[in-house]
């Protein structure tokens, strides 16, 4: 089973898979100060504490050994900065991919470029035919990601359950398919 590379470095920042328990002090104090931002968006926040940002890691790894979700640290000058994430899609030839920030590092355009890191690196799977990025409608700062990639807004949907606290429980969903080969045979740029 082909797997992505599990460091990928970008300009400023590297995208590197979660290293277990060994990463608990950094992801807890991430989340942690992360809490306010994410709070409004991220139902799973309710739950934050030290034994879940264990089990958080412990998934982590598990789930890349089975090719279920590729999960990421971001990190700048070695400091933890966010997380970025492509899970297996409800049809074997697609993956959901979300992300997240510190409130400090926003509006740097790191969220943008690490989903664009992802997007290419998930599109080296043979397997991979399309991504999606799902976002609740009123989360109109996640909804610039997909847009500025070129995604495709392809429906808007119930959330499942439990939705983000200022939610309105309406996901729209965002695709992009793999681009086509080139008729020439030569490489696309």
């Amino acid at each position: 089973m082909a797997r992505p590379r599990r460091t990928i470095e970008c300009e400023d920042f590297v995208l590197r898979c979660w290293r277990g328990q060994g990463d608990f002090a950094a992801a807890f104090e991430l989340i942690e100060e992360s809490l306010d931002h994410l709070r409004p968006w991220e139902p799973w926040v309710a739950r934050h504490s030290e034994e879940n940002t264990r089990d958080l890691l412990a998934k982590f790894e598990s789930r890349w050994a089975t090719g279920d979700v590729y999960n990421y640290a971001i990190a700048k000058d070695g400091t933890l900065i966010g997380m970025c994430q492509s899970s297996r899609g409800i049809e074997p030839q697609g993956r959901r991919m979300g992300y997240w920030l510190h409130p400090a590092a926003t509006g740097q355009g790191i969220a943008t470029r690490a989903t664009a890191t992802m997007v290419t690196e998930m599109f080296t799977l043979p397997d991979v035919e399309y991504l999606e990025i799902a976002h609740d409608v009123a989360n109109v700062s996640s909804a610039a990601i997909p847009r500025r990639l070129g995604f495709t807004e392809l429906r808007r949907e119930q959330a499942t359950p439990p939705v983000a606290p200022a939610g309105r429980g309406i996901d729209v969903v965002w695709r992009l398919n793999r681009p086509a080969p080139p008729v020439d045979g030569t490489r696309s740029p």
